[in-house]
Parts: C-alpha cells; structure tokens; sequence
C-alpha cells in the first residue's frame, strides 16, 4: 500500500445491508483505506462441519474494493464454532489449576489439539483458494492476539506435545534430569511417561520445569501460526500481537521472524497519568521487534476501553496524540478496534471510529479530521528511526524473574524496564530494544535493567560490547541464573561480575514502605538494596542508612575502551543519573526541551507531540509542518502535534 494505512477492525457480520452500505460510504468520508475483516467469522463461514458459506463474504470483500479500501483478512481461528466445540469437548483449554475452559467468549481451543489443528488447516486452505487472488485483498492476519487470553494450556494434549518438546529439546532424560536440577525434592525421571505439565499444587513446583512449559506453550501457539501461514501464500501475512509490553506469554523475539510485518494492537491504561510513555514504550518494541523497519499499529482505541478498570473516553486531542506517536515511532498504520461500535456483546461499550452517538458527535468528527491528517503524511510510510541507545529486552527472563519464592515479590519485570525507559524518555532520547545476544555494537549506550536470566554467551555479548567501547549499565538482581533457572557458579551478580568489576555479597530487599539513603543530596533508594563489594569498580555513590550503609549503591568500572555501571537500588533520582550517563556515553540529544514534549526522528521528519496544556517552544527545527502544510513557527501548540520535514 502506498502511504500510512488508516482503518480498523470491521464487522459487518453484526449489521443489516443498510448500514454494511453506509459504512462504505463513510469510510470514504473519513478516508479510511484498509480495513481487518473476518477475524471472528469461523461460524458464519463454516456454520456446519465442512459446509462453507463464502457468499456473504464475498459481497463484503467486493463492495470494499470498489470503493478503494483495501482488505487484510482475517483466519477466524481465535473464534471456534459451537459444532466445534461440541464435538470435541477436550479441545477446550485447561487451566494450570485444572479447570476446563467453556464457551462463549474466544480462545475456547487448545493450539495443540490435532482436531483443532485439521479444522484450521482445512478452513484456511478454503480462505486462500478463495481469496487469495483477489484484488481487494493485501495481507493476510492469522487468528488474533494469540497469547491473550489463552497463554498456557494443561489439557491431556498438550501434556502429550509436552513431552515430545522435551525429548527435540533434551534427547535424552539424563540432559533433562541436569537441566532441571531434579534431584532436588526427589524429582528424578526415569521415564518420559512420568513427566506431567507443571500443574497446580500445594507448594511451589519446579521452576525449571515451570519455565520449559512457558517455552513449550509459546511454541505452539507457534506452530499453529505456521500451519496457516503455510497455507496462505501470495500475500504478506502477520499476527496481531496482543501488545507487545503487556503480551508477557508469547516470546515476541522468536515470533519476529516468522511474520512478514510487525503488528501490535495497544489500549491507553486509562489510570496511568504516564500513560503516554507507555504507548511509547510498546511502538519501540514493536518497531525493535520490525528489525528497526516499519511496523503496523493494528489496534488501538478512539476513546474508551470496555475492559479497564474504569471506561475513560479520551480527552481532545488525545486519540490524535496517540495515533501520530505510534507513526512518529515506526508504524506504517494507523488501526482501530472497531469502525462501527456493536451494540450487543462483551464489547458494546468499547469506543469505535463509529460511535453509537454516530456521525453528529465530536468522535466522528475527529476521526475524519485524523484520516485527512494521516493521508498527508503519505510520505513518511517507509522511513525509519535511529536510536543510540538501546535496552535489554528478554520474555525468558521476564518469565523466570515473576516465579515463586524470588526474594522479593516486588522483583518485577516490567517495574524496571519502565523506570528506566520514563527516565530516558523525559531526557528525550529515542529507544530501541534488544535481546542480550542481538548486534548492540552500533549503540553508544546499552541498559539492563530486568537481565535476571542471563545466558554465559549474552554475559560476554555484554562484555565485548563494553571492552570494544561501549557503555553498559545495569540494574540490581541480573546475571543471577542460566537459562534453567540455576544460579550461576559463584558469587552474585554470575555471569555479570567480571564486567561490573564487583560481587554482590547478600541481597536486602526493602519493605514496602522502607527506603535507604543515597550518598547524594535528597537521594533515596527503593525495593532493594545488596553488599556490593567493588573488584575494580570505582563506587560513584553510596548508601548513606539501612543494611548496607557505607557500602556501594552505584559504581562505574572501567573495562577495554568502554564503561560499565551497576545501580544497586532503585533510586528516586535516576533520571537525574542517567542524564548524567547519557552524557558521558556521547549520546545526542536536542537541547532543553519541555518536559512533556516528545520529539522523535523519523527519517527527515522531526515528530513533535506535546503532551501539555501549554505550548512548547522548540528551538532549532526548521522545515514545513506536513499536517498545516506551513512552514513550521518553533512552537507546538498545546496538546498539540506537528510533523516537520527538515531540509
């Protein structure tokens, strides 16, 4: 498609011809160029085993074309039928505490049951004999959100898919037997039938083997993917991911290659007042995971979401802020769920570019002020952004650190990556995110901040990258264990030591409401303290109070031509410490800027999203506004967005 793709998810299945005619004449109106059809449509295109009903379809697919508004249809596989279902009633998923999943809502069928894998082979075979030639249709999307809700699955076929995983991944149960560290609580196998999923039970159960089961569900869901994508050829083919932040059951790294474009679907968390650097937070992923490239946004909302804790509508501006951020950091769309709002369903109160006010209403007005606005930008589609700094970003580690008995419930995964994401992004500096293994020779600046689960070859990934120049920092309770969970041989922080130049002699978890002084002014420190002890590191500060008073809280250690730091706490003041880091590391930044201005380069074009009630001046962009289409004045109105294009 040429230019920034503008639509969403569409029904028509829900409503009388009347209205399917006036959406196309609307979405015409609101320039509206692709839309996501059939996702949930298995029972109405197959009402009975093996009798295909494509008519219905065929009218929709059709009228969309001659209007001008492109298809990415969807396999309608995250929506099993109820004849399905009820002839195979054990395909429905168990949960780890052994209940069975029923009906009525979606995800209802387990990816690794063979019944439902030859349904699906057999209605996608149809779909892409069908549609695969037609003109309308340009991408395919698989399912929807796999992962969410349906992450890991116990039924009996999976425990079978299970353990034939485990013999490719082990060969032998001696390999299996080491990995899991099974002589712990007498759990030595000695025979492949005894293995059982990781169920439920009455104390904690082996984390190894919990963390193989994330592995295997992540695979075939997977695998499922790959049995549709097989058969859908001629077109790109994708997946929505069920956000990639907020997606914890699917390892989006071994997903990346697998899609031929990047999708994500986002929901502004209505509750956060940050909200805004979240949405930042999972477009760098997404376009991390797009290998740097173009993404597309697949979902995301025009006001209120039906699901969160309180249905906020957006306020003005806003749903313009969001949707100009997502293509300021790397999509190629601009999607929504759903173009017409349902009127019956779970999600009826769920906000669409259609609202159920209908076209009279502030929403609709700004959704076709939005579409006119996406359509200038047509030039930007294809352009990419560069980042200099880049953090550690690994799903086996954020599964492994959120296990039972770590040594605080409040190591959590996320609760660091965004601390130190928020701080980087109110000091304006871009992102990109990697796996600890990936190429990060080409950033000035790599941060780890969630690396509990570190692999021997990531750790001197790591060090190369420090001894060959760059600068590394790193966040409490990393490099602890491999990839089975076991603590790396010596003292803490493993496989991290020689690169910090320290030891971590015991950890000190802080209480909820205890904090530690920091050896600076107005310094303080929060969940978690440690007995550094320096082997080469230089100690930058310390803690002032608490169990490791006297003792390092922050180092820097000099090692080959680069630098590594170790933050041993976290600190109320570590944008004021990373300002200070990215400074030192070369990397460049605009200058002073407001604080809840974004401003991203993409290609020649210089995004710029004020996120405040007053107008932000910034100095030094020259170039013409593509939305205004006027030279741009240095100032970027309140809550406003302007997208320049520099000489």
């Amino acid at each position: 498609m040429a230019g920034i793709a503008f639509g969403g998810d569409y029904n028509p299945e829900q409503w009388p011809r009347e209205v399917q005619e006036e959406d196309v004449r609307l979405m015409r109106e609101a320039g509206v160029t692709m839309v996501s059809l059939g996702i949930f449509a298995w029972a109405l295109l197959e009402p009975a085993e093996g009798r295909y009903e494509f008519g219905w379809l065929d009218e929709v697919v059709d009228r969309l074309h001659a209007a001008g508004i492109a298809v990415n249809l969807g396999t309608p596989t995250a929506a099993p039928p109820p004849w399905f279902s009820l002839k195979h009633p054990d395909s429905r998923p168990v949960t780890r505490e052994g209940r069975r999943v029923g009906t009525g809502g979606r995800e209802h069928a387990c990816s690794s049951h063979p019944a439902f894998r030859h349904a699906t082979a057999e209605l996608v075979s149809r779909l892409a004999q069908r549609y695969g030639d037609h003109p309308a249709v340009v991408m395919w999307h698989v399912h929807n959100e796999y992962g969410a809700p349906l992450g890991e699955c116990y039924c009996e076929a999976s425990v079978a898919a299970f353990r034939e995983w485990l013999k490719v991944r082990y060969a032998t149960l001696d390999a299996l037997n080491h990995a899991w560290g099974t002589t712990f609580w007498g759990q030595h196998y000695g025979d492949w039938a005894e293995i059982d999923a990781p169920r439920w039970s009455h104390t904690v159960v082996n984390p190894a083997q919990r963390l193989d089961y994330a592995r295997f569900a992540n695979d075939e869901h997977r695998g499922h993917y790959l049995l549709q994508k097989e058969l859908l050829t001629g077109k790109p083919v994708t997946t929505n991911f069920a956000g990639t932040v907020n997606c914890k059951s699917m390892d989006l790294w071994t997903w990346a290659g697998d899609v031929d474009v990047i999708a994500n679907d986002h929901y502004l968390d209505a509750e956060r007042p940050d909200n805004h650097i979240h949405l930042a937070m999972s477009a760098d992923l997404s376009r991390s995971l797009a290998g740097g490239g173009p993404w597309l946004l697949m979902e995301h909302s025009t006001g209120a979401v039906n699901w969160q804790r309180w249905g906020v509508a957006k306020r003005p501006g806003e749903m313009r802020r969001n949707s100009l951020a997502h293509v300021a950091r790397g999509s190629d769309a601009v999607m929504f769920f759903q173009w017409r709002a349902s009127r019956f369903g779970a999600e009826k109160f769920h906000s669409a570019m259609v609202p159920h006010a209908g076209t009279d209403s502030a929403l609709w007005r700004d959704v076709v002020r939005l579409g006119a606005e996406v359509g200038r930008l047509a030039e930007v589609a294809g352009s990419r952004v560069s980042a200099e700094v880049a953090i550690v970003w690994d799903w086996e580690s954020y599964w492994a650190l959120e296990l039972d008995w770590r040594p605080s419930t409040e190591l959590r995964f996320l609760e660091r990556v965004e601390a130190y994401y928020a701080a980087l992004w109110r000091e304006h500096v871009t992102v990109d995110f990697v796996h600890p293994s990936a190429d990060i020779s080409g950033y000035r600046l790599v941060v780890a901040p969630s690396a509990y689960l570190l692999t021997e070859g990531s750790a001197k990934n790591l060090q190369r990258y420090v001894e060959d120049g760059g600068s590394l920092v790193v966040s409490y309770f990393s490099g602890i264990v491999n990839e089975h969970d076991t603590i790396h041989p010596g003292a803490y922080p493993g496989v991290l030591r020689e690169v910090l130049g320290l030891s971590v002699e015991e950890f000190h978890p802080l209480r909820d409401d205890e904090t530690v002084a920091l050896g600076r002014p107005d310094g303080v420190g929060r969940i978690w303290s440690e007995r550094v002890r320096p082997a080469g590191a230089r100690t930058v500060q310390s803690f002032a109070t608490g169990p490791d008073a006297g003792h390092a809280a922050v180092t820097r250690h000099n090692l080959g031509a680069g630098v590594a730091w170790y933050i041993a706490t976290a600190p109320d003041d570590l944008r004021e410490l990373l300002a200070e880091i990215v400074v030192r590391a070369g990397v460049t930044r605009p200058g002073e800027l407001p604080d809840a201005l974004e401003m991203v380069e993409r290609g020649p074009y210089v995004f710029l999203i004020n996120h405040a009630d007053a107008a932000a001046p910034v100095p030094g962009v020259v170039g013409a506004d593509l939305i205004s289409g006027a030279p741009f004045t240095g100032e970027v109105p309140a809550g406003g967005v302007c997208v320049v294009r520099t000489p």
